[in-house]
């Protein structure tokens, strides 16, 4: 019989910390969940309760072949099926700069869960700036090779971008994880400078 359950060193140094947030026993829902590579782990790490929400076909597949819960959706459409408070954390991960309405996003994340854990390439790190201007182009953020014409598109932004975002929001965030390559920076004045990957929670 295949083995579903998914090995620590398999995961991405950002979902690893994210999966540092999670208690055992949670219920979580994770949007935008890829091939269900996070949830799976949790599931088996943490005995939690998890679902997913993913757009993209092949996503779906890969979910279901690992045993994960998961609806195929656009987040955009909203999480009106889930009543309030109807999770302990709801995930977005690596998938914010992919929203066209991140405000509503958010607040409706925080509206189905106690807390929200967002995560995201930060497009502020001093190689995205230096590369700006040695090349005049659009620069590819670490982790993210992504070109500007790719579909689907990315909103660049950085972790200033974000704190900003939150305040005129009045969404709190509550703890913040930033990662230079695979290691934890710790949070200080130049985190936006130094940062690849930055991980808040909030409530």
């Amino acid at each position: 019989m295949e083995n579903n359950g998914h090995k620590q060193n398999d995961l991405r140094a950002d979902l690893l910390a994210v999966a540092d947030l999670i208690e055992a026993g949670e219920k979580v829902l994770d949007l935008g969940c890829g091939d269900g590579a996070l949830l799976r782990y949790l599931m088996d790490s943490r005995q939690i309760t998890g679902r997913g929400v993913e757009l993209s076909e092949a996503g779906v597949l890969a979910c279901v072949r690992k045993g994960v819960s998961v609806r195929q959706g656009d987040l955009h459409e909203g999480l009106g099926d889930y009543p309030n408070q109807s999770f302990d954390t709801v995930i977005l991960s690596y998938t914010i700069p992919y929203l066209n309405e991140p405000a509503f996003v958010l607040k409706e994340m925080l509206r189905v869960g106690a807390r929200a854990v967002v995560s995201f390439p930060n497009w502020g790190h001093w190689r995205c700036r230096l590369d700006f201007l040695q090349n005049g182009r659009s620069p590819m953020a670490p982790g993210l090779p992504q070109p500007w014409n790719s579909t689907p598109r990315i909103r660049p932004l950085t972790v200033r971008d974000f704190l900003e975002f939150c305040g005129e929001n009045q969404i709190r965030v509550t703890r913040e994880i930033y990662l230079d390559g695979n290691q934890r920076h710790q949070p200080g004045f130049a985190k936006n400078l130094l940062a690849t990957t930055a991980i808040f929670e909030l409530r």
